[in-house]
């Protein structure tokens, strides 16, 4: 869909009011939340250290509360009560990670955990006893730290070790497990991890190290969804795919300058990773902007590796449904080339600007704007672009700090509901579920625990870690068990 067709999209949605049509009975609604985020246990029953682990320890100033996640939420020993939880708000679904570290302590090769092995098929039991839908995260940046110490995913390596790791799952949860996510948010790992991020130390130059990444976690997830297509899949019957995160990134203006260029940025954040799944082999623009800007800064190579024939046919295909992770969105417009600079960045690759607009409605976080109508034309673009393959949210939220109301957190969910309710009754995209990061305050990385997503308030002063529901947890448990998001739907 070109994006003059989405400019006329949002004349639209900017006025819509909530829509009172009842979501399908097959649609699902979860939640969703992270190992490293909520379990705690740090050195509990045979787990190694992650990296987060081991950078957190050697330097809390990372953090912005200085705090780490060594107890987190406690959810290790509290997993029950989080999928009671669940059970109040009429969950379909629980989408949660499983720590490399507690399966595979040793990360690649050695015996198998059987205490971690146990914590998460008990908390597969508890779901089913429920009837709520384990949804699998393998990998959510918690990655050992005895892979790190060889490169982590700049080693190619990397593709047979989150194979190994992730048939050890499928043997011995996918008889349970019907919804599988290899990685949840390449862009952030690649990106934040290795462009720019944690493991400078690893790197001689970001934009080199955030392609590599790129290309072997491409890699690793084909191999691993090859596995199970081939090995599991005729028993257990299940669906795999990978949880892709990319703002809505729209034209500041209806010129062709601006659409193309909201149009390279989106092929940059997301049709990296997502072309080489769904279509075969990375976007052209993106291939042919990073080997012209390597071959001026005097590389004898691109900068981001090349896929075989043989690899673009291995890797073209491998999905079963398409998983994204969105919060908010930008407005896109060109610029004149950027300079050749040393060391590349992957913002002077893309050659475009981004920004959100002073009228788009604030929060008390500046970088995080409420514009639920944004999702009509990012849903639209990805239905366009791979052939409509059936999308299932896997993160939606919004994030409040102390002393905010839960209202905006509310209005938020409701809102991006109602847009995605309308995108698929009136523009035929097929959105399968949809999952709120997430379901209880946690450790949110970087921010500690000042960011609190959580539709149930923690107590992180005492370590009983104390969950208290939160209105907007009562809303989303109505909807869930209505399909409605108004008090009578038609």
């Amino acid at each position: 869909m070109q994006f003059i067709v989405i400019a006329l999209i949002l004349q639209v949605c900017l006025g819509q009011d909530i829509n009172d049509n009842s979501f399908p009975d097959d649609f699902m609604f979860g939640t969703a939340t992270a190992a490293f985020q909520i379990e705690g246990a740090w050195n509990e029953d045979g787990k190694s250290p992650s990296n987060w682990d081991v950078d957190i320890h050697n330097n809390n100033s990372i953090v912005a509360d200085g705090n780490n996640a060594d107890i987190a939420c406690d959810s290790y020993h509290k997993y029950k009560e989080d999928v009671a939880m669940m059970k109040a708000m009429n969950m379909n679904h629980y989408r949660f990670s499983i720590a490399w570290t507690r399966i595979l302590p040793n990360g690649y090769g050695g015996e198998v955990n059987q205490k971690g092995i146990n914590y998460y098929k008990n908390l597969i039991k508890e779901l089913q006893l429920n009837d709520i839908q384990p949804f699998v995260t393998i990998f959510h940046w918690d990655l050992p730290q005895t892979l790190q110490d060889y490169g982590g995913l700049l080693n190619d390596s990397f593709v047979d070790w989150f194979s190994e790791y992730s048939t050890v799952l499928f043997r011995h949860f996918g008889d349970d497990v019907k919804w599988w996510i290899t990685f949840n948010e390449p862009q952030s790992v690649c990106s934040g991890g290795y462009g720019a991020g944690i493991v400078p130390p690893l790197i001689k130059s970001p934009a080199i190290g955030e392609y590599q990444c790129v290309h072997n976690l491409i890699k690793a997830h084909a191999k691993a969804w090859r596995i199970y297509d081939q090995q599991f899949r005729k028993t257990q019957k299940g669906k795999v795919s990978i949880s892709l995160n990319t703002h809505s990134h729209l034209p500041a203006t209806d010129s062709k300058e601006n659409r193309t260029a909201a149009e390279t940025q989106q092929l940059f954040q997301l049709g990296i990773y997502a072309n080489p799944i769904y279509l075969g082999d990375y976007p052209e623009i993106v291939k042919t902007r990073i080997a012209a800007r390597s071959k001026a800064e005097g590389r004898s190579q691109s900068r981001l590796p090349a896929f075989t024939r043989d690899e673009i046919d291995f890797i073209r295909g491998t999905y079963d449904f398409f998983a994204l992770n969105v919060y908010s969105a930008y407005l896109v417009n060109s610029i004149a080339e950027p300079p050749v600079t040393d060391p590349p960045s992957n913002w002077a690759d893309i050659g475009v600007n981004t920004y959100q607009p002073d009228d788009w409605e604030k929060t008390s976080a500046e970088h995080i704007k409420v514009v639920p109508w944004t999702i009509r034309p990012l849903l639209n673009w990805i239905a366009s672009h791979y052939n409509n393959p059936g999308i299932v949210i896997t993160e939606n939220g919004y994030p409040s700090w102390n002393g905010d109301k839960d209202d905006r957190r509310l209005y938020y969910i409701k809102n991006y509901l109602s847009y995605i309710r309308t995108t698929m009754e009136e523009d035929g995209v097929k959105v399968l579920g949809y999952t709120v990061w997430t379901l209880l305050d946690n450790f949110e990385w970087t921010s500690g625990f000042t960011q609190k997503f959580g539709l149930y308030e923690v107590d992180f002063k005492t370590l009983k870690r104390t969950r208290t529901p939160r209105p907007s947890s009562i809303f989303y448990g109505k909807v869930s068990k209505t399909r409605c998001l108004v008090e009578k739907c038609k």
